[in-house]
């Protein structure tokens, strides 16, 4: 099946990448964040991490993304500014500051819960953060052993 002109994955595929959504969403709300899938019917315009799942067969990243929604104030003033053409605005910048840290962070507790995470490497979504899966789901020899240094 295709969705928006790309091979869809199988059920099968759809299912495991389900799974490991929830994963990444339980460990943020166990790290105290509000986080939920994005086909969640409260998931539109609500503040926190938000999981979404890549139905996408031939995926050229993640099976699994987390983005950061700020809250609406700090989001509809950078949006004001920015179509006003007011890039520099003080209110676009603190939204692109906290969207960064945020995403930082995201990662940092997706590592310290087990997972394989890292920044989003494409300029169309700068602010996803991609989760491959669980390091225990690689063979021992693939796992990566370097841990962060406390801060």
């Amino acid at each position: 099946m295709a969705e928006l002109g790309h091979p869809r994955a199988c059920e099968e595929v759809l299912t495991v990448r389900r799974e490991l959504a929830g994963q990444v969403v339980r460990a943020l709300q166990d790290a105290g964040l509000p986080a939920l899938r994005a086909d969640a019917p409260d998931a539109p315009g609500r503040p926190g991490p938000v999981v979404m799942v890549d139905a996408d067969a031939e995926m050229g990243s993640a099976a699994v993304s987390v983005s950061w929604t700020p809250g609406p104030g700090m989001a509809r003033a950078a949006a004001e500014a920015f179509l006003a053409g007011d890039v520099e605005a003080p209110a676009v910048r603190r939204f692109a500051t906290a969207s960064t840290r945020m995403q930082g962070e995201l990662i940092r507790i997706l590592l310290a819960a087990g997972f394989l995470a890292t920044w989003e490497n494409d300029d169309t979504d700068p602010d996803h953060v991609q989760v491959f899966g669980r390091k225990s789901d690689l063979p021992p020899a693939l796992r990566p052993t370097f841990v962060p240094p406390a801060r």
